[in-house]
């Protein structure tokens, strides 16, 4: 059996075959994308662990750089900036459903510029649920923390939970207030 190219038929099937591997090369890129983020959270939590149980101090940092770039060349993003990055951002979302979730879903540089420019977990998480939702690119991202677009929108969702309940807990119930948000959108 022959395809006629004259008709439409054949221009269909090439154009839904295009469609297909294009969402498919975006599925992949996203997951490979969550994957990297997670790594990243690991490592940054296990230095943060050792940190805090052992006393590591910034040498060890720059030792395990070198030490992962030997190993890894192939790989970009053992610098000891990028491991201090990891560091930042275990701290900075201690839960790792947070990060599978949320976080994850964006770019690790994205990440990384929030926790230099945004010091509230808060507004953290709405700017990433807006990249998510937007799909952003850094720059554009960049634009709208540094035009305080949180503050000027109202500042996301008002509830009262840093006054009802005690830090660690109110942290909590406003993460999980922004993930409801962002699943339910």
């Amino acid at each position: 059996m022959s395809i006629d190219l004259r008709s439409g038929d054949y221009d269909n099937f090439l154009h839904r075959l295009k469609e297909r591997i294009r969402n498919a090369q975006t599925q992949a890129a996203l997951a490979v994308n969550r994957e990297l983020v997670m790594l990243y959270w690991q490592i940054g939590r296990e230095i943060l662990t050792r940190q805090q149980e052992q006393g590591w101090g910034a040498k060890v940092i720059s030792k395990l750089a070198k030490d992962l770039q030997s190993a890894f060349p192939e790989m970009k993003g053992f610098s000891r900036t990028n491991l201090l990055y990891m560091r930042a951002f275990a701290e900075a979302y201690p839960d790792e459903q947070l990060v599978q979730q949320v976080a994850g879903q964006i770019p690790w540089f994205h990440n990384c510029m929030l926790l230099d420019k945004v010091k509230d977990p808060e507004e953290r998480l709405w700017y990433i649920q807006q990249t998510i939702q937007q799909g952003w690119s850094r720059s554009v991202l960049t634009q709208r923390v540094e035009s305080e677009l949180y503050r000027r929108q109202g500042a996301g969702v008002l509830t009262n939970f840093t006054q009802m309940l005690p830090q660690p807990q109110s942290d909590l119930a406003q993460q999980f207030c922004a993930i409801l948000t962002i699943l339910t959108s």
